[in-house]
């Protein structure tokens, strides 16, 4: 057991509580610095606004941090496969099968993974300070009301505009894509069949998500990656102006491939930025958005988190007795070992983002004959798969 080391987790959503449960089940003392978590409250067929795509690796993770069994079966929809489209005549196929796997991954409400990670929590007893980080100390860090705790080890799991990140100063850099998600449910007048879809339009991104089905039919989460101010056009609209937009609008960009759209939920839109850091200081670790940020056109951003959570898990077990879990030569072995991933994730996310936003005519031809050529590629088709899986 590693007792004598206390590490505090700032943060209280998904990274910051799968972080300290790991941590905890590892045998460290940890607690988390954060406002009291509130689940939310939702009627019947209704579904947290922020769904995740997990891979195979993140759903292993939550299967041995025992929270994927605490999650409700019927609020977990399995993707068996995915059809991509180019702007042009461009189209890959990929099914599970490809890879002899039974899933390509698993589309989890962000609320239903929180709720899960919570009751962990409280079984292990891990300790929740009602409060919010302010500054770090020479013994560990003072909250905004005043307290002071200390700490071998602090955890920024605080997000994109993490303060700890900012107090420690790891150095951080960040680029604007001058484009912003909007995500929202939508129904579907066809059924998913299990499968997600995915448009690249030369000026955005359309993605459709499997989720469960109502008790008015088969419905879909939308990620629609769109220039900043098509975005907030969008979002200015009233609720009628909404619906018809994307009756008409996304109903032509998808050619209908799911039958008529209609928005069931509230849209919300976030600017999308690519982001990196140092993710390391002396007792300062950071992990998931407030390490780094990629495009949402993978689905991966939760993925890398997680990577980031076991991967400085397993540090820490690792280390030797001798060495403290805030020293920066043991903190180093993290940053190193999470560098080749990060960077293939980042350059994966970013060139396909600028391949398909470019207008020029040689490059348009060139990506969709690519997304041909690679539909007919079996052994391209495993390696995307493998790769989306975490392996």
């Amino acid at each position: 057991m590693n007792t004598h080391e206390s590490i505090v987790v700032c943060g209280g959503g998904l990274a910051g509580m799968a972080t300290a449960l790991g941590l905890k089940k590892a045998g460290f003392a940890v607690r988390i610095v954060a406002p009291a978590y509130q689940a939310m409250t939702l009627a019947p067929h209704h579904f947290h606004p922020r769904v995740y795509a997990l891979s195979a690796a993140s759903q292993a993770f939550l299967e041995q941090l025992g929270v994927w069994r605490l999650m409700r079966s019927e609020r977990i929809t399995p993707v068996t496969g995915m059809e991509l489209f180019g702007d042009g005549d461009g189209f890959v196929q990929l099914d599970a099968w490809h890879n002899a796997q039974s899933n390509l991954t698993w589309i989890v409400e962000s609320g239903e993974m929180e709720h899960a990670l919570y009751q962990a929590l409280q079984v292990f007893n891990v300790p929740w300070h009602d409060d919010l980080f302010a500054e770090l100390t020479a013994t560990g860090l003072k909250t905004q009301r005043g307290d002071v705790l200390s700490a071998d080890l602090i955890v920024g799991a605080d997000g994109a505009r993490s303060l700890v990140r900012a107090k420690a100063h790891i150095e951080h850099h960040q680029k604007p894509y001058h484009h912003d998600g909007v995500v929202a449910h939508l129904h579907t007048e066809l059924p998913h069949q299990n499968r997600a879809y995915q448009w690249f339009t030369g000026d955005s991104v359309l993605a459709l998500l499997p989720m469960p089905d109502t008790d008015q039919g088969p419905q879909v989460s939308m990620v629609w990656s769109v220039q900043a101010q098509q975005a907030q056009a969008f979002m200015a609209l009233d609720a009628p102006q909404q619906q018809d937009h994307v009756q008409r609008v996304l109903g032509a960009l998808t050619q209908h491939r799911l039958g008529q759209l209609q928005l069931r939920s509230q849209p919300f839109a976030f600017p999308l930025t690519l982001e990196r850091s140092a993710m390391i200081a002396p007792r300062v670790a950071l992990v998931g958005d407030a390490a780094h940020r990629v495009h949402p056109l993978a689905g991966q951003g939760l993925n890398l988190g997680l990577g980031d959570i076991q991967e400085l898990i397993q540090v820490l077990t690792d280390k030797p007795s001798y060495q403290r879990v805030g020293e920066l030569r043991v903190l180093e072995r993290y940053r190193r070992a999470r560098l080749e991933p990060i960077l293939a994730m980042r350059l994966m996310t970013h060139g396909l983002h600028q391949l398909f936003v470019s207008q020029a005519a040689p490059i348009a031809l060139a990506r969709n004959v690519g997304m041909k050529l690679v539909d007919k590629l079996p052994f391209i088709k495993r390696q995307l798969i493998q790769r989306a899986a975490g392996k």
